[in-house]
């Protein structure tokens, strides 16, 4: 089968397709015909070895696993004997390890649900690591009430724009900060208000929030401060690049850092994706509550330019790559 395989750190230029063997499928496992992929953050961060800090994970001269990627949907193969809750022909999506290839094998309690009808496959391909990320710094770190006012600043990249629609069908008040040309397409995903942070300042809002979702990492811990109730929660997602050692490490260190001795509580997490959450968000998609936005869609051959794109920094919801 045709994967895509590096074999040292560097730019998108590293990556390769190849042929590599399919991947064994166990007793309790289930193979998928891949039709579909997306790239994430975690993957131009493996790609590139960066930061530094985070080598003894990705492999200190050379990658660890010269596979990459984690998002997939496509069409289940086959099964191994104890798996009853896949059989040939359904149409699956998850996350796994390795996804970047025509074919992936995944354990049935692990990362893997049906794909609702009313979804497109490539669309079904962007929820896992991004979808699971929002859900869980939402419900699960958030703390997130029906009726709570939440700040969602970063919303209209890969985890934003799921956020902004997990956070509605929470119940939640949603006010979303994005560029000028995200607004519209934040306002359709059902933000309540939305900031042009070109032009007004969120830190500068009227009545404070019970959360803040801080996707960009863009502010500094007074900025946020301001804007949170004192009981309030700020969950960091994400953050700028920052230097090479500690990248994007080094904002989460300052703001923890800053935030000593306040009662507001400030969390960072990594997502683990769950059978459950998957279910959840296919119950959300199912019931059209949840609807994937795709900035761009390239071909598996052109992956070197899907991460290009991505490490550009602008993508408008996912970046998704048609396998077969």
């Amino acid at each position: 089968m045709k994967a895509a395989v590096y074999r040292r750190f560097g730019p998108p230029d590293v990556l390769g397709i190849e042929e590599v063997e399919k991947p064994a499928v166990g007793d309790d496992d289930v193979l998928v015909r891949v039709r579909a992929t997306s790239v994430n953050p975690a993957d131009w961060h493996a790609l590139t070895g960066t930061p530094l800090i985070a080598r003894p994970a990705f492999g200190l001269r050379r990658p660890k696993d010269e596979r990459l990627g984690n998002d997939f949907a496509g069409t289940v193969e086959s099964t191994g004997k104890n798996v009853t809750r896949f059989k040939t022909g359904d149409e699956v999506f998850g996350a796994t390890s390795q996804a970047f290839a025509e074919y992936v094998s995944v354990r049935q309690d692990r990362g893997i649900v049906s794909k609702p009808e009313n979804v497109g496959v490539e669309e079904a391909a962007s929820v896992g690591v991004a979808g699971v990320t929002a859900l869980q710094a939402l419900r699960d770190h958030g703390r997130l009430q029906p009726g709570q006012r939440v700040l969602i600043n970063g919303a209209s990249g890969g985890v934003g724009t799921f956020a902004v629609q997990i956070a509605k069908a929470l119940g939640a008040d949603v006010t979303a900060v994005c560029s000028t040309r995200n607004v519209e397409l934040v306002r359709s995903l059902g933000a309540d208000r939305v900031v042009d942070y070109t032009k007004d300042d969120f830190a500068r809002d009227g009545e404070p929030y019970d959360l803040m979702v801080d996707i960009a990492g863009s502010r500094r811990w007074s900025d946020c401060r301001r804007v949170l109730k004192p009981d309030a929660t700020l969950v960091m997602v994400g953050a700028p690049k920052g230097n090479a050692l500690l990248g994007p490490v080094s904002k989460l260190i300052a703001i923890r850092l800053a935030s000593v001795g306040s009662k507001r509580r400030v969390v960072f997490f990594i997502a683990r994706i769950t059978t459950e959450d998957l279910q959840f968000l296919r119950d959300l998609m199912a019931e059209g509550k949840l609807k994937p936005v795709i900035d761009r869609r390239y071909e598996l051959s052109q992956i070197g330019e899907a991460f290009r794109y991505l490490g550009e920094g602008h993508a408008r919801g996912k970046i998704t790559v048609t396998v077969s």
